[in-house]
């Protein structure tokens, strides 16, 4: 099974909890059907499941199941989803289409969108609270506190911050940019690592280790979206590509051009790879293809 193929078999599972037993829960609760249509527009639209992918596979890693695991890292979701509807929103990226649809305030207005992100990010903290009893509340409370943290003003909200304030200004530092990138993009994907490790009781070796795996996979990952925005094709990435050069933001390509944003990425790849050499097996084997395979899409 390619890297593709299994990346695509464990999102299926992550896309069967999200539709069967995410949503049955909203509307046992009487949520509006109005609100709920706008969460799972946007949460049942597709995608990578990346997040919940790397949650999952750590877990595994460290000898948990993935389905004690399962409702854990499905929150992560919930918090990327509503973090796309509020970037797409006018007052922050302004796009008008995620995922190859119009964005979810283009269908839903700006209001029904707001409120579609706030209850997804709400719901999240939730639906990871659910690994409990499956897993021992004394490995989901840290867990928890790591995804408050990546989520928030420390992690992907400040990072969106200093994106906007970066944005058409000038003297921006490669560290300014790495640290920014860092906050908005890596710190949900290794928080996504580090309670895989965490809720499987991995120990401070692990938990370090899927950290440093997190950090670089999610620098890779940066870097390669910033040059698939200028050389990428609309119809596949199913978003606007050259917004970030229209825009004035600063990027890789932008600042260090395409080749050395390509050799900096392998780098980080490299790094990710030192992180998870000791280990071997199924799941070691799957994150290490997965490192490499982020880069092969702009090569």
């Amino acid at each position: 099974m390619t890297v593709k193929e299994r990346l695509a078999a464990l999102a299926a599972e992550v896309e069967v909890y999200l539709r069967e037993r995410f949503g049955a829960r909203m509307r046992e609760r009487g949520v509006p059907e109005s609100l709920l249509s706008a969460m799972e527009y946007s949460l049942l639209a597709g995608g990578k499941r990346l997040r919940p992918v790397l949650c999952l596979v750590f877990a595994e890693l460290f000898g948990a199941r993935r389905a004690s695991v399962m409702p854990f890292a499905a929150g992560f979701e919930l918090i990327h989803t509503y973090s796309l509807i509020h970037d797409d929103l006018p007052a922050m990226d302004d796009d008008d289409l995620r995922r190859g649809r119009p964005s979810n305030h283009k269908v839903f207005g700006e209001a029904g969108a707001i409120l579609a992100g706030d209850a997804l990010l709400t719901e999240a903290f939730g639906c990871m609270g659910r690994a409990w009893p499956g897993v021992a509340a004394e490995l989901v409370l840290p867990a928890l506190a790591e995804a408050a943290k990546a989520a928030g003003a420390a992690g992907m909200v400040g990072g969106q911050v200093l994106d906007m304030d970066y944005t058409a200004r000038e003297g921006v530092t490669l560290a300014e940019l790495a640290r920014m990138q860092a906050l908005k993009t890596g710190a949900l994907l290794t928080a996504s690592c580090v309670c895989g490790a965490i809720l499987a009781g991995a120990g401070d070796e692990g938990v370090a280790r899927a950290g440093e795996y997190g950090e670089a996979v999610g620098a890779a990952f940066q870097i390669v979206d910033d040059i698939l925005d200028e050389i990428g094709d609309a119809a596949t990435l199913g978003k606007p590509v050259g917004s970030d050069r229209e825009q004035g933001k600063n990027t890789y390509p932008s600042m260090i051009g395409l080749d050395e944003s390509r050799r900096l990425a392998e780098e980080r790849v490299a790094a990710a790879l030192a992180a998870i050499d000791p280990y071997t097996g199924e799941a070691s084997e799957f994150l290490r293809d997965l490192a490499r395979y982020i880069v092969v899409r702009v090569q």
